[in-house]
């Protein structure tokens, strides 16, 4: 029978449950340009409208890795893993925690993403060090994975293109915020990889995608199953993105955080808290630690000897960064022209932070982008910024502002002051590691 991708489109927009070879056809005909724009974008409607079974999502994930080429790791003895982020603001995790891992024996081929809206993008963060290609061949790839057992990089375009396609479509189509859609997205990248193990970080709160509790785990859930279903072994951990997660949040400015979190320089509370979750949790399902108690115990290790931070430099400068950025981070990271402290006028206790606000006032710096082709300015953003439950005096700052211009940095330190809610009285806590799903 012709392959009519309407007649695909018409069963799903019906509740009707998609057969596998229904989906391989509709996927193979995005591939191939056989399906067009209009119908990737009554398909994905049609899913967001009446979802999509378990197995469903399952056979979408496979269909779209299948999509193009799909990495294998011949002759490497050690355990290939990854972890994947929902996104958030100062989420810069991915830096040190891939370096940390491969310390203690894990190989990351950790393919990320950039920055879109209020988030952060792994790569924006990776190209202030000045050389650092995130287009690698897959040849220098894999190579620099086995010898120093990490690589940033990005999607090449022969790495699930029909994602690719597909999500541009999405992106302008209001049909973003679909699980079964979000879920074979991540994952069919992911399994591209050539992965033998996942860790998800999802986030939640009011810097997160998912801005509700409830519908963090409902997608955490989503994609441990079918990652389950699909062959990789993946584990989630929920975690709290009600306020920044570093100190800092930018580009260079997070860089430079990473490397203090790698050298022992500084490393803040909530960050090593989730640093340190996600690397046991890497390192245990990967079979390299017997526990979770084991596994953070080899994560300190490598951390304190050095090891994690010379991973990290290896990895910038293989990749085309300077030799020994590590040892002078300062002298290759841009610097912006205005850096000045964001003060209060009354103090009392950090009682809330409005992370979405902070991560929009970063794009508003230029250190973020509203569309795929923006430039992005590495040098702009926040630093020092004052976690909820610090006790300020007035006049204290409750972070820093690093602008191209006196009027960005009026403007972006109006923002600050803005998203931060100052109170008498102490806030109630909240774990940052608020659940963990594994099935």
């Amino acid at each position: 029978m012709a392959f009519l991708p309407q007649e695909i489109i018409r069963r799903k927009r019906d509740r009707r449950t998609l057969e596998p070879g229904e989906i391989g056809d509709f996927i193979r005909g995005v591939t191939d340009d056989r399906v067009s724009e209009g119908q990737i974008a009554a398909f994905a409607m049609a899913v967001f409208l009446n979802g999509m079974t378990r197995d469903e999502i399952v056979a979408l994930t496979l269909a779209m890795r299948d999509s193009g080429d799909v990495l294998t790791w011949p002759g490497i003895d050690r355990p290939i893993a990854d972890k994947h982020s929902t996104g958030g603001v100062g989420d810069n995790v991915s830096l040190m925690l891939a370096p940390i891992v491969a310390a203690c024996g894990l190989a990351v081929p950790m393919i990320s993403g950039r920055g879109l809206g209020h988030t952060g993008g792994t790569l924006d963060k990776m190209e202030s060090i000045p050389g650092y290609s995130v287009t690698p061949d897959n040849d220098l790839f894999r190579r620099i994975v086995t010898d120093i057992g990490c690589a940033i990089i990005g999607q090449t375009g022969d790495l699930a293109p029909a994602d690719r396609r597909i999500y541009g479509v999405r992106d302008v189509t209001a049909t973003v915020e679909s699980i079964p859609l979000i879920t074979a997205s991540i994952l069919s990248k992911k399994l591209a990889a050539g992965l033998q193990t996942l860790v998800l970080d999802v986030k939640t709160g009011s810097g997160a995608f998912m801005g509700a509790d409830d519908d963090a785990r409902s997608l955490a859930q989503s994609l441990v199953e079918v990652a389950n279903g699909a062959g990789l072994a993946t584990v989630a951990l929920v975690t709290d993105m009600n306020e920044p997660l570093a100190s800092a949040a930018g580009n260079a400015v997070e860089v430079r955080n990473a490397v203090d979190f790698l050298t022992g320089a500084h490393r803040d509370g909530r960050l090593e808290q989730v640093v340190l979750a996600l690397a046991a949790e890497m390192l245990t399902s990967s079979g390299v630690a017997a526990s979770a108690e084991a596994a953070k115990k080899q994560a300190m290790e490598a951390l304190a000897s050095g090891q994690a931070a010379d991973r990290f430099g290896r990895m910038a400068a293989a990749l085309g960064g300077p030799a020994d950025f590590v040892e002078q981070t300062g002298s290759y990271l841009p610097e912006a022209p205005i850096v000045r402290d964001v003060v209060i006028s009354a103090g009392g206790h950090v009682a809330a932070v409005d992370t979405r606000g902070v991560g929009l006032g970063v794009v508003a710096l230029g250190g973020g982008r509203t569309r795929p082709q923006d430039d992005v300015d590495h040098a702009v953003g926040y630093s020092d910024l004052a976690p909820v439950g610090a006790v300020l005096e007035t006049g204290d700052p409750i972070g820093r502002v690093h602008a191209r211009s006196q009027d960005d940095a009026d403007a972006a330190a109006a923002t600050l002051v803005s998203c931060y809610e100052i109170a008498q009285n102490a806030p109630s806590t909240r774990p940052v590691i608020l659940d963990r799903i594994a099935s």
